[in-house]
């Protein structure tokens, strides 16, 4: 179990922090262009000032000690009792433009803040918070437009005692980074509303849950799509007519076929009751069929997507079982139908396959490296990451990355959400709803709602090469309403996940909506 400890100086950070804020920041013995000592090697372990930085205020809880991400030694916040510290460098002597700063981090959690900045920079200063991961490194970035010829590089902590980040491998180089999807399935949404679900602003006011999503950011919607439903919603009909809101909002529209009358997960992928008893080679023609005439009507009434998933959470293949992966040839030729009929609607559309192994590595790589030496045709990698399921923080990034850089292609959160409280509104029992169950560091809360995402958002972000797209939640705007359960085969169903909406049992948008801002 990792525990940090701080050995060399305990004794002198009482004293330290008697000093909050009260001394005037030191000035810093280093101006050049390039961070000086960004892998705090310079001084060995136990700095209190490390080489090339500066300290304000409790400069005690700031120091160096062994246990690097790269090298031997690494900058870690730390003390006894509360603290507030920044451990900062300013560069000077720049060209003006765009600039990304990409440091190693860990947190224990807990702070009031824990974040990287770059400010005095010429523009608003940018911040990301440092993501709750105890053991595993993770990569962060800050971009930002120098446009004064300087920049400071800050590293703050407002911790209560014991709280720690380490930091590490700081690098500041030309580029830029930010996400393009700021997403959410609204696949619940037109079903809500016909059973007399409402949706509000922060305010109470009642509204468009599109329109208060987008005025919060929201940029892409998500849609499912069902073959024929027992309760008639997600069809090709009602996907059509929520189509024409997310455009006229001004989204993009990603459809995410199931190829099923019901949910299409790692644990079922039925087919829809008009394939039963058809042969594979019908099964390519239908899925086929079925792509294309949903997206050609798309086209028809001016609303194309955007996006398309050739299946959804396809760990095991889909249309089970001749197109399971236990038969990759075939499965292969399934997707490869769904790919053309989608190019033939229209070329421009990105096609995506979408795995439920957000930090599953080795099950990541077997899958697209079979998928790869089988010919399948895609443009984009999505993944579901839901943290209290699918790995850590870190397991995530990796896989991430690795998806990214091993296939050359983009990659992006198909699915992910997190609790803003654990008690049901309804009387079906919630997915999650304990605290057992959650990811350590990120409570069942708004706050621990809005955390997760950012987060998870600031890994997308650091994807290497520009290859992360961003963030599709899942699902906002699945709040309890009496007829819009789970089941579409049994209308008295319930929700067992409207404690992970992005609106409140109030029916208010929550602030967590704010994730969608994000760079």
């Amino acid at each position: 179990m990792f525990h940090p400890r701080r050995t060399l100086r305990t004794l002198l950070l009482p004293l330290a922090a008697g000093l909050a804020l009260t001394a005037l920041p030191a000035t810093s013995a280093h101006a050049a262009s390039t961070p000086a000592n960004g892998g705090f090697e310079a001084d060995g372990a136990g700095a209190a000032t490390p080489g090339g930085w500066s300290e304000y205020g409790d400069t005690g809880a700031s120091f160096t000690e062994s246990g690097g991400h790269g090298g031997s030694y690494r900058l870690s916040h730390w003390a006894s009792t509360a603290y507030k510290v920044e451990t900062y460098q300013y560069l000077s002597g720049l060209t003006n433009g765009a600039y990304k700063l990409t440091a190693w981090v860990r947190s224990g959690g807990g702070q009031k803040s824990a974040y990287i900045a770059l400010k005095n920079c010429g523009g608003a200063e940018q911040r990301t918070d440092l993501p709750v991961s105890a053991s595993g490194w993770i990569r962060i970035v800050v971009p930002v437009n120098v446009t004064s010829n300087q920049c400071t590089i800050s590293v703050n902590s407002d911790a209560n005692a014991g709280n720690w980040i380490n930091v590490d491998d700081l690098t500041f180089t030309s580029g830029t980074s930010g996400t393009s999807i700021k997403g959410a399935d609204i696949s619940s949404l037109a079903k809500s509303e016909a059973k007399g679900g409402v949706y509000r602003n922060s305010s109470g006011t009642a509204g468009d849950p599109l329109a208060i999503l987008k005025s919060s950011g929201m940029n892409y919607a998500r849609l499912k799509v069902w073959v024929n439903p027992a309760d008639g919603y997600n069809n090709k009909a009602r996907v059509l007519a929520t189509a024409k809101r997310v455009k006229a909002q001004g989204m993009k529209l990603l459809v995410d076929f199931h190829y099923s009358d019901f949910w299409a997960d790692p644990g079922r992928q039925d087919k829809p009751a008009a394939w039963t008893g058809h042969s594979y080679s019908q099964l390519k023609t239908d899925v086929y069929n079925h792509t294309y005439d949903v997206l050609n009507a798309l086209k028809a009434q001016g609303t194309t997507a955007d996006m398309v998933q050739v299946g959804n959470e396809i760990n095991g293949g889909m249309l089970w079982n001749e197109g399971s992966t236990s038969n990759w040839t075939q499965l292969a030729g399934l997707l490869n139908s769904g790919y053309d009929a989608v190019k033939a609607v229209n070329s421009g559309t990105t096609v995506a396959l979408h795995l439920a192994k957000g930090g599953d590595l080795p099950g990541t790589r077997w899958w697209f490296d079979s998928a790869r030496s089988g010919g399948v045709k895609f443009d984009a990698i999505g993944l579901s990451y839901y943290g209290y399921w699918h790995g850590t923080l870190a397991d995530f990034q990796t896989t991430l990355d690795d998806a990214a850089s091993r296939y050359g292609k983009p990659v992006f959160v198909a699915e992910t959400a997190y609790p803003f409280r654990l008690d049901s509104e309804d009387s079906h029992e919630n997915i999650i709803d304990t605290s057992a169950e959650l990811v350590s560091g990120y409570p069942a809360s708004v706050a621990g709602q809005t955390r997760w995402m950012n987060d998870v958002a600031s890994i997308v972000e650091a994807v290497p090469n520009g290859r992360g797209l961003g963030i599709f939640y899942w699902e906002a705007t699945w709040t309890a309403v009496n007829g819009n359960g789970w089941d579409p085969t049994d209308p008295s169903s319930g929700n067992a996940w409207e404690n992970q909406a992005l609106f409140g049992y109030d029916d208010r948008a929550l602030s967590s909506t704010s994730w969608f801002r994000h760079r």
